[in-house]
């Protein structure tokens, strides 16, 4: 997921360097909705290795 955000982000410079500044802005605003959605995956992994896995391997 980070991968697409950080694909959509470069397409986003790119298209705003040119120009197309409808295509950047929407790229723009997916990538960061994928990056958010990444952020709170990481998070929650975190917050599960830390309990719920950690009190499962006992």
């Amino acid at each position: 997921m980070l991968k697409w955000a950080i694909i959509l982000a470069v397409v986003a410079l790119i298209a705003g360097a040119l120009g197309f500044t409808g295509i950047a802005g929407a790229a723009a605003g997916i990538a960061k909705i994928l990056f958010f959605v990444f952020l709170v995956g990481v998070v929650l992994m975190l917050v599960l290795g830390a309990t719920v896995f950690k009190a499962a391997s006992k």
